[in-house]
């Protein structure tokens, strides 16, 4: 391993953090960007250490909510109710995700055509429903409808499609349900501490025997920045939607799909 094997590994970390909390695809990125430059992941380890990067910033964003929560559960009916939503609003995945993981993994994570088209379509959904949402009747992620919240971990589902974007599905599922744009996206962050988590744990068992001394740092750097990145990101997009809206990441998921399927087809990708 040389210097540019670790610029490589910081490159994609900042890449994995920046993209995680978006509605971009940071899976997506990642796939994309590791065939553009040629960067070995054998058994993917790589990608999933470095997701753990992103994890463990927006908990640390999140940590006296955590706290609360977590120290509330014996006496607080607004903590039991807390930990419930998010629960039922996280089984879905893990349904899903039991049932389709080795077809995801083995099938469509080798498609970059299969991803350039779920980022198009993504944003194309975006933009509709950013102009035909329903008037938002909720302004508090914390205290979504119980209903409302197993419907946004429905949407949560689509994000095994490469390309969708966990945060993305579950934003759109949010708005769709009533949340106002502040609310879903902070119900996206919430809702992504145990659906990567437990992501995070059922990868790690799978390629764990694929972490090698000789990558620990590699993988250690991309981590760092990772963390890093995604700590920077999480407030100011929060911020930037509520004013702005989420229009600018649709039109920038249309561009970036359209740019994978032209430098597929000229043989670049």
């Amino acid at each position: 391993m040389d210097w540019l094997d670790l610029a490589r590994a910081a490159l994609l970390g900042i890449l994995q953090g920046l993209t995680e909390f978006l509605p971009v695809s940071s899976t997506g990125h990642l796939l994309i960007a590791e065939r553009a430059m040629g960067f070995e992941d054998p058994g993917g380890a790589f990608t999933v250490m470095i997701q753990l990067g992103s994890i463990l910033a927006v908990m640390w964003l999140y940590r006296q909510r955590i706290w609360d929560v977590v120290t509330g559960l014996p006496t607080k009916p607004e903590a039991r109710r807390f930990a419930l939503m998010l629960f039922l609003a996280f089984l879905p995945a893990v349904a899903i995700g039991l049932l389709a993981a080795d077809y995801v993994k083995t099938v469509l994570y080798e498609s970059l055509t299969v991803i350039a088209w779920a980022l198009i379509i993504g944003g194309v959904a975006m933009l509709g429903i950013e102009r035909f949402r329903p008037t938002p009747q909720v302004e508090d992620a914390a205290r979504t409808p119980i209903g409302r919240a197993v419907a946004v971990g429905v949407f949560q589902t689509l994000a095994l499609i490469p390309g969708v974007s966990r945060s993305g599905a579950t934003i759109y599922g949010g708005l769709l349900m009533g949340l106002d744009r502040r609310a879903a996206a902070e119900f996206s962050f919430f809702l992504a501490m145990p659906t990567m988590a437990a992501a995070f744990v059922h990868d790690f068992l799978d390629v764990k025997d694929h972490i090698t001394p000789d990558r620990t740092a590699e993988i250690a750097v991309g981590f760092l920045f990772a963390f890093l990145s995604a700590l920077v990101v999480v407030k100011p997009f929060l911020d930037f939607v509520t004013r702005i809206g989420f229009g600018p990441f649709a039109f920038y998921r249309i561009a970036a799909g359209a740019m994978v399927l032209g430098a597929l087809a000229m043989g670049w990708l």
